[in-house]
C-alpha cells in the first residue's frame, strides 16, 4: 500500500494545480494524483473553449469572482513562465437590442467592481473591433484570452512529478475508508493510505463525496454543450470572442463565438441535458445515471421551472437551422455551410435539492476529505488560485506546513 500525505481524486486542471502548489510550496510532501483516465485532461479540461476569462460576469466578493482575477493573473504568468502559448484577443459582450441594455450595464457594473479593464461601446466602435458582428451597444474586454488547457495541465503534472510527486493514471477510485488519521483509498490501480483526501472528480465529485461519508448537499447533473467549427474560409468573420449577453438565470454565457489558439473559432455552445455524465453524443446513454438525474428532485424543479428554455436548447441541438439563428443574431453573415461538427463538452453544474444551478465554486469538509463538490467556468482560468485555496484548506488543519 503506498503511503501519501496528500492524495487527490481527479486528473483535471483542478487537481493538478493543487498538486502543483501542494509540492512546490511544500517541498517533500508526499502527494499522489489518481486519474482514472489514461492521461490527464480528458474531460471537463480538455473539452472547454480554452478561454482566460477575465472575472466580469461574477458577484462582486464572491469566491468565483476573486479566484478568477487571482487565477487570471498567476496562469498568464505560468503560461508566460513555461513557454505556454496564449493570446489576450480580446472579447465583445453584445446587446442585439434595446431589451437586453440593462443586463449588458449590469455587468459593466460587475466588471468595474471586480477591477476587469472594460469598456462600453457603441456600434461604430463594435464594427471596428469585429466588423462582422451586430449589435446596438456592447462591452469590450480587452484583456480576455485565449490557451489550451491541456497543455497547461500537462505541465502542471510534469512539475509535480519532477518534484517527487506521483501521477497514477487509470487509477478509477473504487471506495474510500476514513479512518481517525487517515483515509484508505482503494483504486484500480492499487490502494493509497494517505493522511488527507483532496476529492476534485469532477462530473463523479458529488459520488466521491458520498464515499467520504458526506452528503454534498447537491447532485452533479451533467449538460452537454455542443458545438461547431467555422469552416476555414469563414474563420475571417470572428477576430477575437463574440458573446451575447447571458440570460441571467442561468450560469450559462449563451451561444457566442471562441478563437482558439490553434486558429480555429468555435460557435457554441448549446446546452442540453447528456444522458450520461461522460455523454458528450446523444448516442452515449448510461440508464443508471440517466434515470438519477431524472429522478432528482432538484432537477425536476428546475425543468419545470425553465422547460421552454430547455425546449429551445433541444431544438437548436436537433436543428441545424435553429442554431444558425441563434448565430446569426451576433453575426448576420453566418450562413449553414459556414459550420462544421466540432467535439462536445460536458459541464458538471451541481443542482440544489430546490433547483437552484449553484453558481459558486462549493467546498466541503468530510474530516479528512475535501470535497471540491461545484467548480464551474471559471474554474480553469482560477484553477492556480483555486489550488491556492485548498492548500490553505489543508494548512489550517495542520497537514501541511506552507510558507508565510
Amino acid at each position: 500500500m503506498y503511503q501519501a500525505d496528500v492524495a487527490i481524486i481527479g486528473g483535471g486542471i483542478i487537481g493538478l494545480a493543487t498538486a502543483d502548489h501542494l509540492t512546490r510550496c511544500a517541498p517533500g510532501l508526499r502527494v499522489v494524483v489518481l486519474e482514472k483516465e489514461k492521461a490527464v485532461a480528458k474531460h471537463q479540461t480538455g473539452r472547454n473553449s480554452g478561454v482566460i476569462h477575465s472575472g466580469i460576469y461574477y458577484t462582486p466578493g464572491s469566491l468565483k469572482a476573486r479566484t478568477c482575477r487571482e487565477g487570471k493573473a498567476a496562469l498568464e504568468a505560468f503560461c508566460e513562465a513555461e513557454d505556454i502559448p496564449f493570446d489576450r484577443c480580446g472579447k465583445v459582450i453584445v446587446a442585439t437590442d434595446d431589451g437586453e441594455l440593462p443586463a449588458l450595464e449590469r455587468i459593466y457594473q460587475n466588471g468595474q467592481a471586480n477591477g476587469v479593464e472594460c469598456e462600453l461601446i457603441g456600434p461604430e466602435r463594435l464594427r471596428e473591433i469585429e466588423p462582422h458582428a451586430r449589435g446596438v451597444r456592447a462591452i469590450h474586454v480587452p484583456e480576455t484570452g485565449i490557451v489550451d488547457y491541456t497543455a497547461v495541465s500537462q505541465r502542471l503534472a510534469d512539475r509535480m512529478q519532477a518534484r517527487g510527486g506521483q501521477l497514477w493514471l487509470s487509477a478509477a477510485v473504487l471506495g474510500l475508508q476514513p479512518r481517525a488519521d487517515r483515509v484508505i483509498v482503494q483504486s484500480a490501480a492499487g490502494e493509497v493510505e494517505a493522511r488527507h483526501v483532496i476529492n476534485c472528480a469532477g462530473l463523479y465529485s458529488d459520488r466521491i463525496a458520498e464515499l467520504s461519508g458526506t452528503d454534498p448537499g447537491v447532485q452533479i447533473v451533467p449538460f452537454r454543450g455542443e458545438y461547431y467549427e467555422l469552416t476555414p474560409e469563414a474563420r475571417h468573420l470572428c477576430r477575437g470572442l463574440i458573446y451575447p449577453v447571458p440570460n441571467p438565470n442561468f450560469p450559462f454565457l449563451g451561444v457566442h463565438f471562441t478563437r482558439r489558439v490553434n486558429g480555429g473559432v468555435e460557435c457554441g455552445p448549446n446546452a442540453v441535458l447528456a444522458l450520461a455524465r461522460e455523454g458528450y453524443r446523444w448516442t452515449d446513454v448510461d440508464g443508471g445515471e440517466l434515470a438519477e438525474a431524472l429522478l432528482y428532485p432538484g432537477f425536476q424543479k428546475l425543468a419545470a421551472r425553465y422547460w421552454r428554455t430547455g425546449l429551445g436548447e433541444m431544438w437548436r441541438s436537433a436543428r441545424t437551422r435553429a442554431f444558425v439563428r441563434a448565430l446569426q443574431a451576433l453575426v448576420p453573415e453566418i450562413e449553414a455551410q459556414h459550420l462544421q461538427p466540432a467535439p462536445a463538452g460536458v459541464r458538471a453544474q451541481a443542482v440544489t435539492p430546490d433547483g437552484r444551478l449553484l453558481d459558486d465554486f462549493l467546498l466541503r469538509d468530510a474530516g479528512r476529505v475535501l470535497n471540491v463538490c461545484n467548480a464551474p467556468s471559471p474554474a480553469a482560468t482560477a484553477s492556480l488560485s483555486i489550488g491556492a485555496t485548498i492548500a490553505d484548506r489543508l494548512a489550517e488543519r495542520q497537514a501541511v506546513r506552507m510558507p508565510a
